[in-house]
């Protein structure tokens, strides 16, 4: 007398034994291996992908946040009167980690007969390492110089480059503050001296960014003892816009404020845009795969009608029937994500190892730093990611069992045993 669990040992047992090659069904169990050579490549290829993807987000906030500001608190037109005041308040507040204040304004770098426009900034050296990373960014020099020199400038390293500049060399800085002449309105210029150069690892910033002193910036642009605003670093970055406005309600004063949200909104929508496009793209492999289970399990059903017949008269329920094959594509399933996980959750740990090794094979450079926000492939791989796909993928395989696996337990062994 056969138990419930001897029967379910048997089901199972069953299952296991259709996904095998015997003699004369290779070719089915072949379809079963590329369905789960299939499933595989997909979960794969998605963990990899969404891995790289969340490294870019990552690696692009880290560099873009290391030189914006989590919060800036801006005046009403162009310049923030009393800023002592609003940085005091601002530091009342106890997400608050630092404040800065900042002059900001647009230039022409030139030197000889080369000239680059770039985005002016004047900051407080000492302030500043609390609100950005540009301090510990320096490959030449020190941020602190632009207080020690009169009319020193700081360029990223690609700006000097293009100019041709290096260390104490003259660069002559123009910006569009004029000064009325008897010649008419005359743009101001001003030499500096080069006192330092930094390298954040972000080409906006490397190329197109100039440092100057706050009491230097303040005098070129005519801001008196006023500045653009002031820049905040907070505990949680992702706390930035209730934060903001918190400080403003609490101040009761009139300046606008805007976060990293706001000002680079746009570019993290279109990354998570992209995530989403490419994780329905690469999971059509996995259903492309899931597909290949259908195809298999309706072959092995016919195949196996005898039998499933001679089970059937010795005793077997449609149900114990249904159980088999949803066992068999279970398992093709559950081996073809195991394999997946496995493989992306490797390639997603050593991508970075791994590209430039192929870089350096081959003589490629798959990332050009002035085409590119960055010039290496980063990778981010999240538990929750592979969680979300290993769980869709087993979905898919188990679902793909349903319609064979019912169309066997409809087999009636009369008729399938009629001309055996």
């Amino acid at each position: 007398m056969y138990t419930a669990a001897m029967i379910r040992r048997l089901e199972f047992r069953i299952g296991l034994r259709y996904t095998r090659a015997r003699r004369k069904n290779n070719f089915i169990s072949f379809i079963s291996l590329t369905s789960m050579l299939g499933i595989a490549l997909g979960v794969t290829a998605l963990i990899t992908v969404l891995s790289v993807m969340n490294g870019f987000e990552k690696e692009l906030r880290e560099r873009i946040l290391g030189m914006a500001a989590h919060a800036s608190l801006l005046g009403l037109d162009e310049t923030l009167p009393r800023w002592r005041e609003v940085a005091e308040s601002a530091m009342e507040h106890d997400q608050v980690l630092g404040a800065a204040p900042y002059i900001e304004g647009q230039g022409m770098l030139s030197r000889g007969e080369r000239a680059l426009g770039v985005m002016v900034r004047g900051i407080d050296p000492v302030e500043e390492r609390r609100v950005s990373e540009v301090g510990g960014q320096m490959v030449a020099g020190e941020l602190e110089a632009l207080n020690k020199t009169r009319f020193g400038i700081v360029l990223g390293t690609e700006l000097a480059t293009k100019l041709g500049v290096t260390m104490g060399e003259k660069v002559t800085l123009m910006v569009p503050k004029g000064s009325v002449t008897p010649a008419g309105l005359v743009p101001r210029m001003k030499r500096f001296t080069v006192v330092g150069l930094f390298e954040v690892g972000m080409y906006e910033f490397d190329s197109g960014l100039a440092l100057l002193s706050i009491r230097d910036s303040a005098k070129l642009l005519r801001m008196g003892e006023d500045v653009t605003g002031v820049r905040l670093r907070l505990t949680d970055m992702f706390r930035a816009p209730q934060v903001s406005r918190e400080i403003a309600d609490d101040a009761n004063r009139a300046f606008r404020v805007t976060d990293w949200t706001r000002q680079h909104a746009n570019f993290f929508q279109a990354i998570q845009m992209e995530k989403r496009v490419m994780f329905i793209i690469l999971m059509l492999i996995v259903a492309v795969a899931a597909f290949n289970i259908v195809s298999t399990m309706v072959m092995v059903v016919t195949d196996k009608e005898s039998d499933i017949a001679i089970l059937r008269t010795l005793g077997e329920r449609p149900r114990d029937i249904l159980t088999i094959f949803i066992v068999q594509g279970t398992v093709i399933g559950v081996v073809g994500t195991l394999l997946g996980v496995l493989g992306g959750v490797s390639l997603a740990l050593n991508v970075e190892t791994i590209i430039p090794a192929i870089e350096q094979w081959f003589g490629v450079q798959f990332l050009a730093a002035d085409i590119y926000y960055i010039n290496a492939v980063p990778s981010d791989m999240r538990w929750s990611d592979v969680t979300m796909i290993a769980t869709v993928s087993l979905i898919l395989s188990l679902l793909a069992t349903i319609y064979p696996a019912w169309k066997g337990s409809r087999v009636q062994p009369a008729e399938s045993l009629r001309y055996e």
